[in-house]
C-alpha cells in the first residue's frame, strides 16, 4: 500500500531528512556546545556547575538547577544534570538520566515529571513523521491537531519558565502545574505509540482514537482531549466521505477510504460477460472501516454507486443542499448519519425515476416478455413457417444472417411491427442442446448433481435457435448478460415445445383428412387416440409453462417493481423472478427435464412417421393425400415395416409408439408425485400431465 500511496503523492524533500537542525529532533541527535552565559539579574549562574557534580551544591541551589533542567526536559532539551537518551536507537523509546549525586528528594520529584517529558517527545516525534505526504490525510489532520496542542503545551512551559525567572516557582509548584496534563498527554502517547508501531493510516487511526477514548471514559480531561483529536482527524475522512455520498466520486489520493474502486471493470461487460461482476465489485468495501460508520457502510456504498451511475449516464447529479448538510461528527449527535440517510434517499429515488421514466425500464421488461417469453407469439408462427428449412439444418450449417432477415420479416409483417422496440430483437444459434447448456452454467442452483449430458447425435436449429435482445446502459444493470441468458434458456424450452405442438397439429390434420375420406379401421382409430393424447400432453405442458408459471410470476414481479424504492430492490426482484421461473419450468431439475425432453422426442418421432402411416393405410395416393404432404414436411422414418400396406403392420408400429409414450409418462408419474410435496409448484404440472394417456385405456 505504501508503494501505491508513494506513486500518488509528492515525496518529502531529502534536505528535510538530512539536516536535523531543521526539525525538532536535533536536541537528541546533536549535543549543543555549552557556552558560558552572561549572568542575569535575579538568576543563578550555572556555567560553573557544568563541570562539577550537582552534589557539590547545597539543597536550595540544587533545586534551582533541577527546575531549570526540568524546564528544558519538558521541551525535549538536555539539561546539565538531566540528560535524554534514545533506547536502542529506537525512535519512540527514551530514557532520562540524572546525576547520581543529586539530592534523593529532588531525584524523586524529577522522576515524577519525566513521563510528561517522554509524552512530549513521543508526540513531537509523531507530528514530524506523520506530516509527510505519504502519511495520508487522516494522519495529517491528527498531526495538525497535535501540533496545536503542543503549542499550548509549550506556552505553558514558557509561563512556568517566566515564573521561575521571577523566583516564584519551586519543585513542588512545577509538579502542581504539570500534574493536570499528565493523564491527557499519557493517553495521547499510548495512541501514538500504537499508531507508530503498527504504521496505522486512515480508518485504523480513527478506530484507535475511538477505542482509547472509551478506555479513558473515567478521566474527563483525557476523554475530552481525545474526542477533540477524533473530531480533527475525522474532518479529513468525512471530507472524502462527503464527496462520495454527494457526488459519487472517490477523492482518495492516499488510499484511506473504506471503499475501493476497481477501474478494470467496465460497464460494457454487463452486456457481454455472463459472469460480469461490475455492479458488485466495481466499488467494494475494504476491511478497515471506521467504527462510527460500521452500521452505515452498505448505505454509503450504495449511495455513491447510484450517483456514479447517474453521472456516467450524463445526468447532472447534485444532492440538494440541506441545512447543516456538512458532514461533521457531532459526537453523540450523529448528525452525519442523518446527512447520509438524506443523500441515500435522494440518490435512490433519482436513479429509480431515471431508469423508469427516461429509459423506460418497465417497458423494456414488457418487451422482453413479448419476445423471449412468447407473451405475444404471433410473429413466431410466421417465423416458424418461413424459416422451417433453415431451422432443419445443423447449427454449423445455419446462416445466422439469413435467419436474422427472416426474423425481421416476421416481425415487420405481424402485430410486432407496431412495437418500436422490435428492432432490438436479434437471433442467435447455440452450438449445443439445452441440457448441455444448462450443465455449463455453474451458478444455477439445480439442487441436483448435474451428470454429464450426452449430446444428441445430430441437433438442428430447432433445438438451438434463440433470440437475443439489445440492452444499453444503464438498463444493463438490471437486464444483464446473465439475466438475458436465463431468458434465452426459457425461450429455447418454449420454442421447442411450440415446435412439437406444430408437428403434432400437422399429424392431427392428417388424421382428420383421413376421416374426411371415410377411412376407417383399427389403425386409424388407434393412431388418432395416440395423437390426441400427445397433443393433450404438449398442450398441458405449454399451459403450465405460460399460465401457471410465467404469467403469475410476471405479475408478482411487476407489482413489486412498481413499489420498489431503490434500483437494488429492482435487481433483487428481477433476479428472483428469473430464478423462480427457471425452477418452476423444471429447467433446474435435470432429471425431470430429461423426462420431458424424452417425451417431446417421442412425439416428434411419431409426428414424423404419421405421413408414412397414412400412406400405408391407403391403397393408392390421392390428391387429398398430396395436400396433406404440403401441410407438413415430415422426416422419413429410419426404418419401415416389411409390409407397409398391411394394416397389422401399421397397428404394430402405432402400438410401439404408444408403448414408448406411455412408459415415459409412467416413469414421470413417481417423479412428479414425490416432488410435488416438497415443491408445491409441481402440483399443477402433475395434475395436468398425470391424466394424459388415460383415454387409450378406456
Amino acid at each position: 500500500m505504501d508503494a501505491v500511496i508513494s506513486s500518488r503523492c509528492p515525496s518529502t524533500p531529502q534536505w528535510n531528512i538530512d539536516r536535523p537542525f531543521l526539525t525538532g529532533n536535533f536536541h537528541q541527535e546533536v549535543k549543543s556546545s555549552s557556552v558560558p552565559a552572561e549572568p542575569k539579574e535575579n538568576s543563578v549562574d550555572f556555567s560553573l556547575g557544568s563541570e562539577k557534580p550537582i552534589g557539590c551544591y547545597n539543597a536550595s541551589l540544587q533545586e534551582l538547577i533541577v527546575i531549570d533542567d526540568l524546564l528544558s526536559a519538558l521541551t525535549g532539551i538536555d539539561g546539565r544534570y538531566i540528560t535524554i537518551k534514545k533506547v536502542g536507537g529506537s525512535e519512540d523509546c527514551f530514557s532520562f538520566h540524572v546525576d547520581g549525586s543529586m539530592d534523593l528528594s529532588l531525584q524523586e520529584s524529577a522522576k515524577r515529571i519525566f513521563p510528561l517529558c517522554k509524552s512530549y517527545l513521543l508526540i513531537n516525534q509523531f507530528v514530524e513523521s506523520r506530516s509527510q505526504f505519504k502519511s495520508g490525510l487522516v494522519n495529517h489532520a491528527f498531526a495538525a491537531a497535535l501540533r496545536a496542542l503542543l503549542l499550548d503545551y509549550q506556552a505553558m512551559v514558557a509561563q512556568l519558565e517566566h515564573q521561575f525567572r521571577l523566583g516564584r516557582l519551586s519543585i513542588q509548584g512545577l509538579w502542581f502545574y504539570c500534574q493536570p496534563m499528565m493523564g491527557s498527554m499519557q493517553a495521547l502517547s499510548i495512541v501514538i505509540r500504537k499508531a507508530s508501531t503498527n504504521n496505522f493510516v486512515g480508518s485504523a487511526v480513527l478506530n484507535l482514537l475511538q477505542s482509547q477514548a472509551k478506555v479513558m471514559a473515567g478521566n474527563y480531561l483525557a476523554r475530552s482531549l481525545l474526542e477533540k483529536m477524533i473530531d480533527s482527524a475525522n474532518s479529513a475522512y468525512l471530507g472524502i466521505l462527503e464527496r462520495w455520498v454527494y457526488e459519487g466520486v472517490i477523492d482518495d489520493p492516499h488510499n484511506e477510504f473504506f471503499i475501493a474502486e476497481n477501474k478494470s471493470l467496465q460497464k460494457e461487460s454487463l452486456t457481454q460477460d455472463y459472469d460480469a461482476t461490475y455492479w458488485r465489485q466495481r466499488y467494494s468495501l475494504k476491511d478497515d472501516i471506521p467504527s462510527f460508520l460500521a452500521n452505515s457502510t452498505e448505505t454509503i456504498l450504495t449511495t455513491g454507486k447510484y450517483l456514479n451511475v447517474m453521472r456516467e449516464c450524463g445526468h447532472t447529479v447534485q444532492v440538494p443542499a440541506l441545512e447543516n448538510s456538512k458532514l461533521i461528527n457531532f459526537g453523540s449527535n450523529d448528525h452525519y448519519l442523518e446527512c447520509i440517510k438524506s443523500a441515500y434517499d435522494f440518490a435512490s429515488g433519482e436513479l429509480l425515476n431515471l431508469m423508469k421514466d427516461k429509459y423506460d425500464l418497465i417497458g423494456k421488461l414488457r418487451s422482453i416478455k413479448h419476445y423471449l417469453l412468447l407473451d405475444q407469439g404471433d410473429f413466431l408462427v410466421h417465423f416458424m413457417d418461413i424459416a422451417r428449412d433453415e431451422l432443419a439444418k445443423t447449427p454449423n450449417e445455419i446462416s445466422v444472417e439469413k435467419l436474422q432477415s427472416l426474423l425481421d420479416i416476421a416481425l415487420r409483417s405481424t402485430a410486432a411491427a407496431a412495437d418500436p422496440l422490435h428492432e432490438d430483437v436479434t437471433c442467435s444459434v447455440d452450438t449445443c442442446s439445452l441440457l448441455r447448456r444448462l450443465s455449463t452454467l455453474k451458478d444455477l442452483q439445480t439442487g441436483e448433481t448435474m451428470a454429464e449430458t450426452e449430446e444428441p447425435v445430430s441437433i438442428t436449429g430447432v433445438e438451438t435457435f434463440s433470440v437475443n435482445y439489445k440492452v444499453q446502459w444503464p438498463l444493463s444493470l438490471v437486464i444483464s448478460r446473465k439475466a438475458l441468458t436465463k431468458y434465452q434458456l426459457i425461450f429455447r424450452f418454449l420454442f421447442h415445445c411450440k415446435h412439437v405442438h406444430r408437428q403434432l397439429c400437422g399429424a392431427w390434420q392428417l388424421h382428420q383428412g383421413a376421416r374426411a375420406r371415410d377411412m376407417h379401421g383399427t389403425a386409424i382409430s388407434t393412431s388418432s387416440i395416440l395423437c390426441r393424447n400427445m397433443l393433450k400432453f404438449i398442450n398441458s405442458l405449454l399451459h403450465y409453462l405460460t399460465f401457471e408459471v410465467l404469467e403469475p410470476n410476471w405479475h408478482v414481479m411487476h407489482n413489486k417493481l412498481e413499489n420498489a424504492k431503490s434500483i437494488d430492490e429492482v435487481i433483487q426482484h428481477h433476479d428472483f423472478f428469473m430464478e423462480k421461473c427457471l425452477k418452476e419450468c423444471s429447467l433446474l431439475s435435470p432429471t425431470l427435464l430429461k423426462k420431458l425432453e424424452k417425451l417431446k422426442l417421442v412425439c416428434l418421432q411419431y409426428a414424423a412417421a404419421t405421413q408414412w402411416l397414412m400412406n400405408s393405410i391407403e391403397d393408392t395416393d390421392s390428391p387429398s393425400n398430396e395436400s396433406c404432404k404440403v401441410l407438413l414436411k415430415l422426416r422419413k422414418p429410419s426404418k419401415k415395416p416389411n409390409s407397409p400396406t398391411q394394416e397389422s403392420s401399421v397397428i404394430q408400429c402405432v402400438r410401439k409408439f404408444e408403448r414408448e409414450f406411455t412408459n415415459e409418462l409412467q416413469s414421470l408419474r413417481p417423479i412428479l408425485s414425490s416432488r410435488a410435496q416438497a415443491e408445491p409448484y409441481l402440483t399443477h404440472l402433475a395434475q395436468l400431465i398425470l391424466g394424459v394417456g388415460m383415454d387409450q385405456h378406456m
